[in-house]
């Protein structure tokens, strides 16, 4: 993979991560981040540009729909789960 596509995918990685962390709600931003670390770590060995850029394509696609669902979120803002209180532990 050339180093700006490593880059390019990095860049992605981190800003799925950083928009999955705005779920206001527990279950969807542990589920979300889970789900973006397991498609990268079993798609880290591919080599071929092609699917490479399929796969870079559906993950813009992605983030696009984590920012929505996030926006959307936060304008029906529930109340916090007892695990996401910081005084249970």
């Amino acid at each position: 993979m050339a180093a700006s596509s490593r880059a390019q995918v990095l860049r992605l990685y981190r800003a799925l991560l950083r928009e999955s962390q705005r779920f206001s709600g527990y279950n969807y931003r542990t589920y979300a981040i889970r789900r973006i670390r397991d498609a990268f770590r079993e798609n880290k060995s591919i080599k071929d540009s092609e699917k490479i850029e399929e796969l870079v394509n559906k993950a813009k696609e992605n983030l696009e729909i984590i920012h929505r669902q996030v926006t959307i979120g936060q304008m029906y803002a529930t109340q916090k789960l007892v695990i996401e209180n910081p005084g249970n532990t």
